[in-house]
């Protein structure tokens, strides 16, 4: 399949849970709690496709058997991590628009009752600060401080996991689940650089 159709294809199906989440508001399908509904699903969302970013590396490396090439799936890894902003970003603007009703004043008492906000803040920076230097211009400018910049998505990984891990009132189940597979994500990169 020719790059641009694959390109396409992505970005359509990475549409698919923002389709999900308007479809089931227009139908009233959200639960007791609508607003809690979306935000929770946008932040899944955010960490979904970040773990799926990270996974674009080792899949390639490691499944690379003379029939099964993943080497195409590394052109479009720029475009899942921006995905991950794109719903990192209305996670954001949920939480603002329907936990805040745009009343900021109220911002101080959530960040009292919600201290998990206060990891979210720097996640979000820095995937904004790796959205806006994606690009091969940007790339170019920074040189070596580029890789060093993007080198922080492992860092947002982490604290999405805290961030998660903060929210937890009663079952465990999700947060450990991330957790393992934020290690596997990590363990073979460790191996490579110990290698080197």
């Amino acid at each position: 399949m020719p790059v641009l159709w694959r390109r396409v294809l992505i970005f359509f199906l990475a549409l698919l849970p923002l389709v999900f989440i308007v479809y089931k508001t227009l139908v009233n399908q959200l639960g007791a709690d609508p607003a809690k509904t979306i935000v929770l699903f946008t932040g899944e969302w955010t960490i979904y496709f970040l773990f799926i970013t990270l996974a674009v590396t080792p899949l390639r490396r490691l499944i690379n058997f003379r029939k099964v090439h993943l080497r195409w799936l590394q052109v479009h890894r720029r475009m899942l991590g921006l995905f991950s902003l794109f719903y990192a970003l209305l996670h954001v603007l949920a939480f603002l628009v329907f936990i805040l009703g745009l009343d900021f004043t109220r911002f101080g008492k959530e960040l009292v009752e919600r201290p998990y906000i206060l990891v979210t803040i720097p996640a979000v920076i820095l995937l904004i600060a790796l959205g806006v230097t994606s690009t091969q211009a940007m790339m170019r400018r920074l040189g070596k401080k580029w890789g060093k910049l993007h080198k922080s998505i492992y860092l947002i990984a982490i604290l999405g996991w805290v961030h998660v891990f903060m929210q937890v009132r009663s079952s465990y189940f999700e947060a450990v689940l991330f957790g393992v597979i934020l290690v596997l994500l990590f363990v073979p990169r460790l191996y490579w650089v110990s290698r080197k």
